[in-house]
C-alpha cells in the first residue's frame, strides 16, 4: 500500500489497484452491494486491530470489494455459487494487474469461504478478516467489539437504510436462478424464507439414495 485514506482510524487503500477495483465493483454492482462491501473492508480492518493481526490492505480491501460480485446478473447463469464466482473474478482482475500469486490465493480463498463459518478465522489473516467483517456488518457478530464513535465514524460515509431486508432481497435475487448451488450452505435459508417451492437439499436423503448398495 503506497497511499491510504483513514476511516475510524483504520487506513483505506488509495493505490491504484484499490481505485480500479472500486470502480469496477461501482459499475457492476448496486449501491447496496458497494456500500456494504466497504463496510466490510473497514470492519474487517478494524477487527484486525482489534485482534492484533499484521494484514495486507489491499488484499483485504480486494476480498471486501469482490466479495458479493457474484451476485450480479451477469453471474445467474454460471451454474456455481456465487462466492466463487466472485472469487474467479478477482483472480482476473489481480492477475490482470501482476499481483502474486500467493495474494491472488489469498483473495480468492477469502472470497470463497466467507459464507463458510467457523473455517476463515483459522486461516491467514486476509481470510479470517473479510469474513469478519461480513459477520459484523450482517449478522452483528462482535458488535460490540467495535467501539461506537468508530462505528458512526464507518456509517456516516457507508449508510446503510433499511440493510436487512435489501440485503436479503439481493441475497435472494442473486442466488435464485442457481438454487441448487445453496446445497449445504447456508444461502439455503435465504430461498426457504423467500422463494415459495423451494426445497433444500437434504444431506442425509442424499447418502441414503446413492447409488452404493449398503
Amino acid at each position: 500500500m503506497t497511499d491510504a485514506t483513514r476511516v475510524a482510524g483504520v487506513g483505506v487503500p488509495d493505490t491504484r489497484l484499490a481505485r480500479e477495483a472500486t470502480e469496477l465493483v461501482r459499475d457492476e454492482t448496486s449501491e447496496l452491494i458497494y456500500h456494504h462491501s466497504r463496510r466490510v473492508y473497514l470492519f474487517g480492518a478494524l477487527q484486525g486491530r482489534r485482534r492484533d493481526l499484521a494484514f495486507d490492505p489491499e488484499l483485504l480491501y480486494i476480498g471486501a470489494m469482490f466479495h458479493d460480485l457474484g451476485l450480479g446478473r451477469r453471474f445467474h447463469d454460471s451454474g456455481r455459487r456465487f462466492e466463487v464466482d466472485g472469487a474467479e473474478a478477482a483472480r482476473r482482475f489481480l492477475r490482470d494487474h501482476q499481483v502474486p500469486e500467493d495474494g491472488v490465493r489469498r483473495v480468492w480463498t477469502a472470497i470463497a469461504l466467507h459464507t463458510t463459518p467457523g473455517i476463515p478465522e483459522f486461516m491467514e489473516p486476509e481470510v479470517a478478516l473479510v469474513t469478519a467483517g461480513v459477520e459484523y456488518d450482517v449478522l452483528g457478530i462482535g458488535y460490540d467489539d467495535v467501539a461506537p464513535a468508530d462505528r458512526a465514524a464507518v456509517l456516516a460515509l457507508h449508510p446503510r437504510p433499511d440493510f436487512k431486508r435489501r440485503i436479503l432481497e439481493a441475497f435472494t435475487q442473486g442466488i435464485r436462478p442457481k438454487p441448487e448451488t445453496t446445497f449445504g450452505n447456508i444461502k439455503a435459508d435465504v430461498l426457504e424464507h423467500y422463494v415459495p417451492g423451494f426445497e433444500r437439499g437434504d444431506f442425509v436423503r442424499t447418502v441414503l439414495a446413492s447409488p452404493w448398495p449398503e
